[in-house]
């Protein structure tokens, strides 16, 4: 648009340079030139400046009055050059007007109102001018000047429509993307900011400068998953919210929470403080995790475990702070469930052992590698015993003796545990072969060996095939296996009742199995944890647990096996609750199966010299 302006104008006043006075062929394009000049200047250095909606506005303002001014101006001089000029150079002066506004008014037609002032003025300003001085082909022209201005101010209002519907579409779009944008990084259950988020938030916070210290922590709840299969999804859902609620009140501005999915959230901590006071976090969210939680449908109470991870110290990227923080959880969960715990130097030296277990086990000849040790369980009312649990023992040609609780998550993280169950089943099998009649063999399965049809047939196919009466069989399984896929376990189970074995519940007390769980399901015996057993006779809280599991098996008329007893102390007040099977260092240690004898049934079964 300045271009057509200070061109058409420079040529007008070209042609009348020679006829008109200086002041009005040179000076006064020369002024208007410099001020189309530095409105184009200002427009420029504004080009990439996104202005607010009331910038934008007044720059609109300014634009339909700087139209109306420069519009009148350059008429004005236009039409003065008219008595200096013959019949050609007159001539021009209406071509200019009339090119000049066709030009502008097609130029704005983003901006209606200032092309209507545009060919407001110049129309008005040609017809009336050209009328007074009677020449007809100059009023036709203005007429026509007039004519095809009202036309183009049609198109541009139709086009301005367009423009305007445009505009309007794309701002609409763009809020549309950024809802979507939300609602993609957002947990439509809990308001709280998703996986996705979580791990752009972290990408964001790697990229800043400065190289803060950043720390993640993964949370996980503990007994969630009963809760939903109690009271049903709507409550688990509830409850879900109440933890996200509570989770966003114990945090400060520098800590974010996510939910991941499931029940795992985590928390990302910026600027982070050292790790005592990170503990000191972690441990104050898993406290308030433990209160209850009083929904409208039930009163239900869970606990969280948290491992926490941070940069830089032990993690040098996203994905292994987060992995880090992921294991210190799963360590956690193992050693010391609702509490947290902060990944170490220590753990790093644990993974590369896990590595270094993964490879040879990959590679091991498991059925000569592998031996079954056994544990004596004794019937302490009468002295005898009546049962060994087998316990696995792995002699690695490379490794060495490596101890159960180091192999037996790696095999069950790589998928070999059902390739162990086997080969340690069979041993045990032909050990139990050669005891007496009356005596019993307690096997332990994993979840893996008891989440499907096929590890099922195959466990059974190896009992059936010893040549052992099934109904000498115990088969343990952990609450933790049987949380994790209630309606598969229960299958499993009911299929291993048929067969005659025994079921035993492991670690009885320290997982989140419900009552009424236990009753669905057909077992046999209970195994309360060594955790309960442990100074017995001096902790009031263990002894009234004790005390408490044994009522309820009794009244479920279920075996009890107490794990654990390791002192004549534990022992007597375990005889003073009603006890009747124990387990444990007391006893013995698990022994191999050249060592059995000395404990199979006789007069008397006393403690191992030793």
């Amino acid at each position: 648009m300045y271009a057509i302006v200070l061109i058409n104008a420079w040529a007008l006043a070209f042609i009348f340079m020679s006829k008109a006075p200086v002041w009005l062929s040179v000076w006064i394009p020369g002024g208007l030139s410099l001020i189309c000049c530095a409105r184009l200047a200002g427009w420029w250095r504004s080009r990439r400046v996104v202005p607010s909606s009331e910038a934008a506005r007044m720059a609109l303002t300014r634009t339909n009055q700087f139209s109306f001014v420069l519009t009148v101006a350059l008429t004005t001089w236009a039409l003065s050059l008219y008595p200096y000029g013959d019949t050609y150079a007159r001539g021009n002066i209406a071509f200019f007007i009339a090119i000049t506004g066709v030009g502008v008014i097609i130029c704005l037609q983003q901006l209606p109102s200032a092309a209507f002032i545009v060919a407001i003025v110049i129309n008005t300003a040609f017809v009336t001018y050209f009328t007074i001085e009677g020449m007809t082909s100059f009023v036709v022209m203005a007429i026509n000047m007039a004519l095809v201005s009202i036309a183009l101010l049609l198109v541009v209002t139709v086009q301005f429509r367009h423009f305007s519907g445009a505009v309007s579409a794309r701002a609409k779009l763009e809020v549309a993307n950024q809802e979507n944008a939300r609602l993609a990084n957002l947990d439509s259950l809990t308001g709280l900011s998703n996986r996705r988020q979580f791990f752009t938030h972290l990408e964001a916070a790697f990229s800043e400068p400065g190289g803060k210290r950043l720390a993640v922590g993964i949370i996980d709840l503990d007994g969630f998953k009963p809760v939903n299969d109690l009271y049903g999804h709507s409550v688990g859902d509830s409850l879900l919210k109440e933890v996200a609620q509570r989770l966003s009140e114990l945090v400060d501005s520098r800590t974010q929470i996510f939910r991941l999915g499931g029940d795992e959230f985590a928390l990302a901590v910026g600027d982070c403080p050292g790790d005592a006071e990170l503990l000191v976090l972690g441990e104050k969210i898993c406290t308030a995790l433990r209160s209850p939680f009083v929904l409208n449908e039930a009163t239900v109470q869970i606990s969280g475990s948290i491992g926490f991870s941070v940069y830089p110290e032990l993690a040098k990227d996203v994905h292994q702070l987060y992995d880090r923080a992921d294991y210190a959880l799963y360590q956690g969960k193992r050693a010391n469930r609702g509490h947290a715990v902060l990944f170490s130097s220590e753990h790093v030296i644990a993974i590369e052992q896990n590595h270094q277990i993964e490879q040879v086990l990959n590679r091991a000849d498991l059925d000569s590698e592998l031996t079954v040790f056994f544990q004596p369980i004794v019937d302490i009312q009468r002295e005898r015993t009546v049962a060994f649990e087998a316990l696995a023992r792995w002699d690695s040609p490379e490794l060495g003796r490596v101890s159960p609780a180091d192999f037996i998550p790696v095999a069950e993280r790589i998928g070999l545990i059902s390739v162990l169950t086997c080969a340690l089943l069979r041993k045990a099998l032909a050990a139990a072969c050669n005891w007496p009649e009356d005596v019993r063999l307690s096997f332990n399965l994993s979840t893996h060996d008891i989440s499907s049809s096929d590890g099922v047939a195959t466990i059974v196919g190896i009992i059936l095939s010893s040549g052992i009466d099934p109904r000498r069989v115990d088969l343990e399984i952990t609450e933790t296996a049987m949380m994790y896929d209630f309606s598969e376990a229960k299958s499993s189970i009911e299929v291993f009742k048929v067969l005659g074995c025994g079921i035993a519940l492991d670690d009885f007390g320290t997982g989140y199995s419900s009552l009424s769980q236990l009753h669905a399901l057909p077992l046999t015996k209970l195994k309360i944890d060594r955790s309960f057993v442990s100074n017995l006779h001096k902790n009031p809280a263990s002894y009234k647990i004790v005390k408490s599991l044994l009522a309820l098996s009794h009244d479920m008329e279920l075996g009890c096996v107490i794990e654990g007893v390791e002192t004549s102390e534990e022992l007597d007040a375990l005889k003073k609750l009603g006890g009747v099977l124990v387990q444990g260092y007391f006893y013995s240690a698990p022994i191999p199966e050249a060592e059995i004898a000395r404990f199979l049934p006789g007069p008397q079964v006393s403690r191992k010299a030793g």
